[in-house]
């Protein structure tokens, strides 16, 4: 059956059946829905979703190889790629209901839940997901200056010795990031972020190619480390309870490398109604899947052939701040310039849920709805709104506040994102699927289906436990808006 949206559709009677469709195709503001018309591409989609997915945690999967080995490394790498791919397909597949292509759009991930699901599960979805993606771009205020600290870091010891006392706050760095991410929060929304998407996405490249290189050029001067198929073995140092807790972590960092369903629908709806949005995105999945596993594999298994079982968490960090400096000093400013897009790729759904509430609660409030366009000449750059300049310029003063104040906050990140990655990334993707398509209790595509999610779900406790011990660690040491590299 053909796309009710392409023009030489039609019926055997040649009459376009009564449906959402009754707006004009042709128009050249208006959606289907009578929305404003969407310009998203398959490679916008993509651009979105690479910043999304490679965030400076890549570098940490030397470490995440190193506590598996070579076989559970490798094989834990491809089987989460495998994983989200399908999970995130069958997200795509809801985004219209109760037909992918022909039904009413839902514009959040809760609304394709509600749509599927029903109201409780919509918003049980709402909690995990708002509270994930606030965690994140809290963990990526923390880590941003971690970066720029270690510029001014690599400096020092530059100019004034390997011996030297070079240690500094990462608060001015916060503050100054925040400052920077209330000017960028104004962008309204998906549609006009694809530039900076699109360089996000280019950096991260940039600094995993540095990454890769410099663990190429220490395996060819002969300086690589010990490695093993089981990885980090038990002995000194190591016990087989530590052994078992990174392990736990080392599966969970790989798991949620590869995470990026809380801002999947968001995405898909940025995409043109022509072809079937369900159609690009999985073009668009599969695009951002085959890149992102391909660097994600450069990354573990040439930073745990450079390194070894002493893998650092940080791969750049394992060459030191010395030599060459300024190939690191560049490699940690396109750790940030990427954190900066990244951020505003995640916030943006929590901002689009707050200001739909405030349109919905008060469509007539001047304050909610005016807008006052910026020109250069003649050409509108920017249109400033009263709610999303005070709520979107308070949600950053808050994160920034938060990162301040809890250095240990990455820890509660990966205990967040524990949490919600089999509810957000497995469960609610397969029910929707098994709800849309009616598929029978019992049959055996119901039970592999099943299978997934009890595995997963595994996972998911499985990192959670590993992830409240790396919590209680911290604890012990951290101390409140004190926070030195």
């Amino acid at each position: 059956m053909g796309d009710p949206r392409d023009e030489e559709f039609q019926h055997k009677d040649g009459v376009v059946p009564p449906s959402i469709y009754q707006i004009p195709y042709d128009s050249e503001e208006f959606d289907d829905d009578g929305k404003p018309r969407r310009t998203g591409t398959v490679w916008t989609a993509s651009a979105h979703i690479i910043t999304a997915i490679i965030g400076s945690g890549v570098l940490s999967l030397a470490w995440a190889t190193a506590q598996l080995g070579w076989l559970g490394g490798i094989a834990t790498l491809l089987i989460f790629s495998g994983i989200m791919l399908y999970t995130s397909n069958l997200l795509a597949d809801s985004y219209r209901t109760p037909d992918p292509i022909t039904g009413k759009r839902n514009y959040s991930y809760m609304d394709e839940v509600q749509a599927n699901l029903g109201r409780f599960s919509c918003i049980a979805c709402g909690i995990l997901q708002y509270a994930n993606l606030t965690g994140f771009v809290v963990g990526y205020t923390i880590t941003a200056p971690k970066s720029m600290v270690a510029v001014q870091k690599s400096n020092c010891f530059h100019k004034k010795g390997h011996a030297a006392s070079c240690r500094f706050s990462n608060n001015p760095y916060m503050i100054g990031f925040g400052i920077c991410e209330i000017f960028l929060s104004q962008i309204p929304n998906f549609h006009e972020l694809t530039w900076l998407s699109t360089i996000a996405a280019i950096m991260s490249f940039a600094y995993s190619s540095i990454g890769v290189g410099l663990a190429l050029e220490r395996l060819i001067s002969g300086k690589g480390g010990k490695t093993s198929l089981t990885g980090v073995e038990i002995g000194v140092g190591i016990s087989a309870a530590e052994k078992t807790w990174r392990m736990l972590r080392a599966i969970g960092d790989i798991a949620f490398a590869y995470g990026f369903s809380q801002i999947l629908v968001d995405i898909q709806d940025t995409l043109k109604s022509r072809p079937a949005e369900n159609k690009v995105m999985k073009k668009a999945n599969a695009i951002s899947m085959l890149t992102t596993t391909v660097f994600y594999m450069m990354c573990g298994c040439l930073g745990y052939a450079a390194f070894g079982n002493d893998a650092p968490g940080n791969m750049l960090t394992g060459f030191g701040f010395y030599e060459p400096f300024w190939l690191i000093d560049l490699a940690n400013i396109f750790i940030v310039i990427h954190i900066v897009g990244a951020y505003q790729v995640l916030a943006q759904p929590v901002y689009k849920m707050i200001e739909s509430f405030a349109i919905k609660k008060w469509p007539n409030s001047f304050f909610v709805k005016a807008e006052y366009p910026i020109k250069i000449g003649s050409k509108t750059v920017l249109s400033l709104n009263s709610l999303r300049l005070v709520g979107r310029s308070i949600f950053v003063i808050f994160v920034t506040i938060v990162s301040m104040a809890m250095p240990f906050f990455n820890d509660v990140i990966a205990f967040l994102g524990a949490l919600g990655f089999w509810p957000l990334a497995v469960y609610f993707p397969i029910q929707m699927h098994i709800a849309q398509h009616k598929i029978k209790r019992w049959t055996f595509k119901w039970c592999m289906l099943q299978l997934l999610n009890f595995l997963c779900l595994v996972v998911s406790l499985a990192a959670a436990a590993a992830s409240i011990q790396g919590i209680s660690e911290s604890l012990r040491t951290a101390k409140l808006f004190q926070f030195k590299e």
